[in-house]
């Protein structure tokens, strides 16, 4: 034991018992552990059963050595879980050998495990009644975690630090299962900001009388970017890309614009989204709005089996439409007449995969429409784009490559508060019920009951969801029809359902006066959200006329996947969200993509399709694209060929045309083939 002796800096006793566990540690290690007994002599305790633990075994030593030991140890420590008594026992021992020992709040734990564990005020951690140290903490917190299924380093670090900070494992233990204390869910408050604009009055605006009675009768003043988009040169026809958070009122610039222009008769809008679902939405918003004074309508593409395109009428003074459909428009040399407007909300869209070539393919051939009816139609002045937005990162990048103006507007009207708490999919009804609860029991101080939005990844799960909600709530969705979306609506507006559910897909379109935002999922059909579409959907939460403050609350299933395609877990998508940095707006080619839009400029601009790939946002490989149009026949010098023509009609990637072309030459029955198509696309 001499190198022991000589190696221990702190002697640590603790009462186990009969007798009493010894423990010596230097550096903060473990150098011996051992058992000691005492015996009554004439001159009081002293040690009577020296035994070293060694490989789970006990080594008798002489009772002399412990006194040596503790001779050589720089300071003794006694535990504050030894009773009174014994530690009054163990003072008499040492004392005798004219040794003194202060008694330390000590881990319980660490002491029957044969460990030194100090802990003072700052370190300690309640749990079970009793605290213990981080160590021990820690250690109890990772096999919870266990239980509940494999969370990520960035969830772990983050119920770490709220288990320092609170100081109370018992209660980070309750937020794995889905408690609701605010003080440890809470993760962050994204304060209020508000940029002074000063507004202008909607009396002031140049606009024609049917639009002007419609505006003046909704608002007296334009909200601030509508008054910044105003004041830099909107209704005098400027290109803009117009930049803000969600409910700040970006709509209405591209209505001024459009419907202005159309009932001036300057050519009509188109009014552009990425979704069917948000198509059909602003479809009935404008036929509701502006109906009586213009004709509307709508047009969201075909399906690979046949193009009802029914209710499309390209004479219609406003067509909501989405990307594609409008695309399919110009693909087949539709006629849409004198386009005076194009709006393009969620541009931002330009970032996504096949999205987004698309969309940045249809923006050129839609400037490319619009100058080319300037050269052959006398009289028509050309057209105006708007594009709409949530914050980007790259906002002046993306103006110059629009060839716009930018209008950037940020403000937070009210603080919205972030929440992040732990369940599984089984759980996550439960607590929504409760936060629905807590928030329709609060009123504002401006007297309006506090509403929810629930988001959710399918329309049969915004059903399950309302159905256990505890208070009146609704589904809703594109599945239902247009008199139930309605009356849904106006139910919220007036106080009397406690909370909508609804599909992420549908984020973009919801414009429900919500005080708090939940997220079932954090998945959107089957991917995960971006940080744009989840700052977009948070944003709903908190108006400036009803609420004090919004909430926002996310639902995380520790290791969950909505789809085998899917290669992060919900809790590492949740703190890449929360942490998360605006993402650039770009749109980058590969040889598929290229090849697609390259094929589409052909159809639409013959020659001069080259110029159409060059002012497109993403860099086209205009060369070995059309290498390849030549060599797969797609085209015939700058002509389609019947089979390039079919190709662009249907939207095909060159993979998908050739798994057509193998199965037409084999015989397939056109629907099954449609059917290995989308089977193949699925798995994906």
């Amino acid at each position: 034991m001499s190198t022991q002796l000589a190696e221990v800096e702190t002697l640590f006793l603790h009462e186990a018992r009969s007798d009493y566990t010894v423990v010596a540690n230097r550096d903060g290690s473990r150098v011996l552990r051992g058992r000691l007994e005492l015996k009554e002599t004439s001159a009081g305790p002293r040690p009577g059963k020296f035994r070293v633990i060694r490989d789970g075994e006990d080594h008798p030593r002489s009772p002399d050595e412990f006194v040596d030991l503790a001779r050589a140890a720089s300071r003794i420590r006694i535990s504050e879980q030894t009773s009174p008594e014994r530690r009054e026992r163990l003072r008499e021992m040492l004392g005798g050998y004219q040794l003194e020992a202060m008694t330390v709040r000590t881990c319980r734990r660490c002491a029957n495990d044969g460990r030194y564990g100090p802990i003072t005020a700052e370190t300690a951690i309640e749990h079970n009644g009793e605290h213990v140290c981080r160590d021990c903490a820690r250690r109890e917190l990772e096999r919870e975690l266990s239980y509940k299924g494999d969370f990520t380093g960035a969830a772990e670090e983050r119920l770490e630090e709220l288990l320092y900070d609170s100081k109370d494992l018992d209660r980070i233990i309750n937020l794995l299962s889905g408690g609701l204390d605010p003080d440890l869910t809470k993760y962050d408050e994204v304060s209020a900001t508000v940029d002074d604009v000063s507004p202008v009055r909607t009396d002031e605006l140049d606009l024609h009388p049917d639009l002007a009675d419609h505006v003046q009768g909704r608002f007296e003043e334009l909200l601030p970017v509508q008054s910044l988009s105003v004041r830099n040169g909107l209704l005098d026809g400027d290109d803009q890309l117009v930049v803000s958070a969600t409910a700040t009122g970006k709509t209405l610039v591209g209505e001024l614009a459009g419907i202005d222009r159309a009932l001036r008769g300057e050519g009509k809008l188109l009014f552009l989204v990425p979704l069917v679902a948000l198509a059909n939405q602003k479809h009935e918003d404008f036929e509701d709005r502006y109906g009586d004074v213009l004709d509307v309508s709508i047009r969201v593409g075909s399906s690979r089996i046949a193009d009802d395109g029914n209710r499309f009428d390209p004479n219609a003074d406003v067509i909501v439409g989405t990307y594609e459909g409008i695309d399919h428009a110009l693909r087949t040399g539709k006629d849409l007449g004198d386009v005076g407007t194009v709006v393009i909300d969620e541009v931002h869209t330009l970032k996504e995969g096949e999205r987004g070539h698309r969309l940045d393919g249809l923006i050129s051939r839609l400037k490319y429409y619009s100058e080319d009816r300037m050269a052959t139609h006398e009289g028509y002045g050309g057209t105006q784009f708007v594009y709409l937005s949530a914050t980007v990162g790259n906002p002046e990048w993306l103006t110059e490559k629009l060839r716009a103006t930018l209008i950037e507007f940020e403000e937070r009207p009210v603080p919205i508060e972030r929440h992040v708490t732990f369940a599984d999919g089984r759980e996550k009804a439960e607590i929504a019920d409760k936060l629905v609860k807590r928030e329709f029991d609060t009123k504002s101080s401006k007297g309006y009951r506090g509403q929810t939005i629930i988001f959710t990844n399918s329309r049969r799960r915004c059903h399950e969801i309302s159905r256990k909600l505890r208070y009146d709530s609704a589904p809703y969705h594109a599945g239902l029809d247009y008199g139930r979306r309605k009356k849904v609506e106006r139910m919220f507006g007036d106080q009397e359902l406690s909370a909508v559910v609804t599909t992420a897909a549908l984020a973009a379109g919801v414009d429900f006066p919500a005080s708090q935002v939940i997220f079932d999922t954090l998945a959107m059909g089957i991917e995960w959200l971006s940080v744009q579409e989840f700052s977009q959907m948070l944003g709903r939460a908190g108006r400036p006329d009803y609420h004090d403050r919004g909430r926002v609350y996310l639902l995380v299933e520790p290791d969950a996947v909505y789809h085998n395609s899917m290669d992060r877990t919900e809790d590492e998508v949740a703190f890449t969200l929360l942490k998360g940095v605006m993402e650039d707006v770009a749109t980058h080619y590969d040889e598929t993509a290229a090849v697609e839009e390259t094929l589409a400029n052909v159809v639409v601009a013959g020659k001069q399709a080259k110029r159409l790939n060059d002012r497109m946002i993403g860099d086209v490989p205009t060369k070995h694209a059309v290498g390849k149009l030549l060599e797969w026949e797609f085209i015939d010098g700058f002509s389609p060929t019947p089979l390039g023509r079919a190709i662009c009609r249907h939207f095909l990637a060159p993979d998908e045309a050739f798994r057509i072309l193998d199965a037409v030459r084999r015989g397939t029955d056109p629907y099954d083939l449609v059917a290995d198509l989308e089977l193949y696309d699925d798995g994906e």
